[in-house]
This record gives C-alpha cells, structure tokens and sequence, in this order.
C-alpha cells in the first residue's frame, strides 16, 4: 500500500500514546476505517473518537484482527505483543508509524540514529538548516511524530528524524536521503535479546538508499548496506566552529551533523553559526542550577551505560556524586564502575541498585543505596561541596518509578530548585 491506496482500508493502530494517535488522525484523513488499541484505559483517545475510531482500551483480543488489512504499531509495542504476533501468523502487513509516515511525506528525510546523541545531534541539525534559512521539520523519536507532519509541513522542507531501535523495527520502505549513524553499543537489550539483533535493526536505515543519498558514518565503521554514498566523520575532524556544548561526546554529534548538513548542500557559515549558539536539548546534560559552588546537572536522558559514560567524561577535574538506577536493560555496569575517579560517590535508586552496587563493590568506588530520587538529591546535595558536580545520569530506563526520562528530569529539576 502506498499514498492513496489506504482509502477503504481497515487499519489497527497497536498503541495510543503520541505516536499512536498521530497515525489514528492521518489514517482517518487518508479515507482509512481505523480501528486503534492500547492496553491502559488512561490514554487519550478523544480526539480519536471525535473522528469516527472505533477504540477499544483494556484487554487485549487476537478478535480485533478480524478484517483488518493493516497493522499501525507505535514505537513502544513489543513485537512479541499478541496482536502483532497474530497479525504476522495472518500475512497481515505490520509497520510502523515511522513507516507510515515515510510513505505518505513527499519531503526529503534526513534520518539519525545511534544508541547515544540522536536527540541532541537532531536538534543541533534543525539548528543549522534554520541558520542557513532552509525549511526544516523535526521530528520521530525527538518528541514529535513524523506522521504529524503529514499535511502541514511545506512540501521543500527537510525533515530531520530522530530513528530509535524501536521505530525502525516495523520499517519496510524508509529511505532517507541522508543517513546518520552516530555510535553503536549495547542497549535496549531487554527487548531485542542481543547486540547484534538491536544493531542489525539500528542498520536497517541504510539498506534502501540509492547512489543518490548519503550514508555519515563513524570514521572507520564497517559496512553498511545500501548504496549511499559514504561519509566519515570523527570527534577529532576540524569543524567550522567549535561547539558550545561540552564534551567530547558532543565535538563527536558536531562532527556527524557537520557532515550531514554539508551533504544537504548547506554552507560552513551557517553550520558555524549553529555550533556557537545551539546550547542543547533538556535532560541532556542540563545545567540545572548553582547552589554555594555545586553545580546540578540533569542528564536523564542517560538510559544506558554508554549515554553515562560520556556524561561522566563531560566533568574533568571536578568530584562527581552520580545518581543511578532505575530499570535496567540487561547490560554491564561494570565499565560504568571503572569509569569512576576514586573520589567520585554514587547514590542508587530504583530496580537496578543491586546490581550497580555489585560492579561498584567490584571497583572499590564509594556509594549509598537510597531507593527514590528526593532521598539521593538531599544526601548528594549535603554531601558535595564548592567545587563539586551532582549529576542525574541514571544509566537506565526511567520506567520502575517515573512515566518516562522527561518526568524523571523534571523531578529532579524541582528538587534541585527547591534545596536552600
């Protein structure tokens, strides 16, 4: 099915948050009869009724694939899910909603992926294109489904994209005309079982590009498939300016989205202008506050070692008290461990305190089991002095105690601004 083809068809979206209820919109606007499901009876569906969707929330029943010619699956479905196991024992079609919106947007997509810096890279790329005064949309796993644009973006505008593991499961025509790898390590491990299943699906965004577009890998990367035409990028490349973010993780983001702008034929001026002035994203190495010469960084976007690792490196020479835990996703914490100065100190909360205190014993770093946030602010708070970093960087997903990464932040935001 293509754009056009949809009309008559009997669609089921599998998941009504952000993602689920973009896709119910545009399939309604597509002549669709959609029928849309999420497990939670709390979701917002009312604008999904207001638009004739027959919604059903709560059990789920193998009987809602009775008629139905294509599955919409959010990003956050397992593939595993009953509705999508069946529907594939039926040969009917799955996609997902980035997949959906690839087929129906005209505009040229500029795809990021990696395990680590999509969103900030993403971002610093929307930055730029509108430096050099060039229509842009940002969208996917950034905060904004790509379906949302359908209909309202200029048809000439670039569309920046953030891919996560999890969009790009259910992706069967996606090509986008540049293509970004930032950096590849182990995660999400819990849902695709092994490192080389979650890679295979992060590399799946190369596999149908043409002569005509353009693959932006890491220097000295191996194959990728696909024919793009390949471009190397390092954190040590000379830049048209340097950035103001800190770290050498984001020199590395830098680097790639110099790369790709330069591929999308924007000029070194407005790339500069970019790097000078885009100060980040939130909840990614957030400057929160200073508070008698502490400095309260809110890195809750780290939901993997690796992410924590580089929020780690971004601090040389100050005495870091990190805040860790949460739910775990079935890696090592023992590179986390080693990556501690000897008089850094950590605070554990959530699901995976028991197994972060392991790899720490294991290294000889100092650390205290607190279980909630509030009681890891307070006792870090009181613990570091002039000089010193208290820093959110979890290493883990968010899902045992907040809704999400952003409320986690958000939490930690608030208790930071209320210490006296």
């Amino acid at each position: 099915m293509i754009r056009g083809e949809l009309s008559g068809k009997r669609v089921l979206v599998v998941g009504l948050a952000r993602s689920g209820n973009a896709a119910g919109e545009v399939l309604v606007a597509q002549g669709a009869s959609v029928v849309a499901f999420d497990w939670s009876e709390a979701v917002e569906v009312g604008r999904l009724v207001e638009l004739g969707v027959e919604v059903h929330l709560g059990a789920e029943e193998e009987t809602l694939l009775q008629g139905i010619d294509l599955v919409v699956k959010s990003p956050g479905v397992p593939g595993e899910r009953l509705l999508v196991t069946g529907a594939r024992a039926r040969r009917i079609p799955v996609w997902s909603e980035i997949e959906l919106g690839a087929r129906l947007l005209p505009n040229p997509i500029l795809g990021v992926t990696g395990t680590n810096g999509k969103t900030t890279t993403t971002e610093l790329l929307g930055a730029v294109f509108r430096a050099a005064g060039r229509d842009v949309e940002v969208a996917g796993n950034v905060g904004r489904p790509l379906t949302s644009l359908i209909g309202s973006a200029p048809p000439d505008a670039w569309v920046v994209c953030e891919l996560s593991s999890f969009q790009l499961e259910d992706v069967h025509t996606l090509k986008p005309r540049i293509a970004v790898l930032l950096n590849l390590a182990p995660d999400h491990l819990d849902r695709h079982g092994s490192f080389e299943s979650y890679a295979a699906i992060k590399l799946r965004m190369f596999e149908r590009q043409s002569t005509e577009d353009t693959a932006v890998v890491p220097r000295n990367f191996g194959p990728v498939s696909g024919h793009g035409r390949r471009l190397e990028f390092g954190a040590h490349d000379e830049l048209p300016a340097e950035p103001r973010l800190p770290g050498p993780h984001n020199r590395e983001n830098a680097a790639a989205a110099t790369a790709a702008a330069r591929a999308a034929g924007i000029e070194d001026d407005a790339i500069a202008d970019a790097l000078r002035t885009f100060a980040g994203v939130e909840h990614r190495i957030e400057h929160v506050r200073e508070l008698r010469g502490v400095r309260f960084v809110n890195d809750s976007k780290a939901t993997n070692v690796g992410a924590t690792l580089r929020a780690l490196a971004s601090f040389p020479g100050s005495r870091l008290h990190v805040i860790l835990g949460g739910r775990g996703k079935a890696e090592s914490y023992a590179p986390l461990a080693e990556a501690f100065s000897s008089g850094d100190r950590a605070y554990l909360i959530g699901e995976a305190s028991r197994e972060i205190a392991a790899a720490l014993e294991l290294a000889g770093i100092s650390y205290v089991v607190l279980g909630d946030l509030r009681s890891a602010v307070t006792v870090a708070a009181s613990n570091a002095t002039a000089g010193d970093v208290v820093l959110l960087s979890p290493a883990c997903a968010s899902f045992d105690q907040f809704d999400d990464f952003e409320a986690r932040g958000n939490s930690f935001r608030r208790l930071v601004e209320d210490l006296t």
